[in-house]
């Protein structure tokens, strides 16, 4: 038979494993949280995306105003080139 320190030593033991896999199980949880509001994101993104490369087929002014915001807002020369900008002129002497 344990004596009761020897309990007391094993229920401090138990203690401390369930605090560690309740730690673990709230870290799952938030990242799991945090994953999902970047898939939202993503989502958002690629459907304002879709919406507006829609828009730039079917109207000329729209995709004319929208190309003039991308060619002051998009820095890096492969992004630009997605959208037939020419690299700036500080990008192409960096490369």
């Amino acid at each position: 038979m344990a004596t009761i320190e020897e309990q007391i030593e094993r229920a401090k033991q138990r203690v401390k494993q369930l605090e560690a896999r309740k730690k673990q199980i709230e870290a799952r949880k938030l990242h799991l949280l945090v994953k999902g509001k970047r898939s939202n994101e993503t989502r958002r993104k690629i459907l304002a995306g879709a919406l507006v490369l829609d828009m730039m087929e079917k109207d000329e002014a729209a995709r004319q105003r929208f190309l003039d915001r991308l060619d002051k807002y998009l820095k890096r020369a492969d992004d630009r080139a997605l959208f037939g900008l020419n690299p700036l002129p500080d990008e192409s002497r960096s490369t």
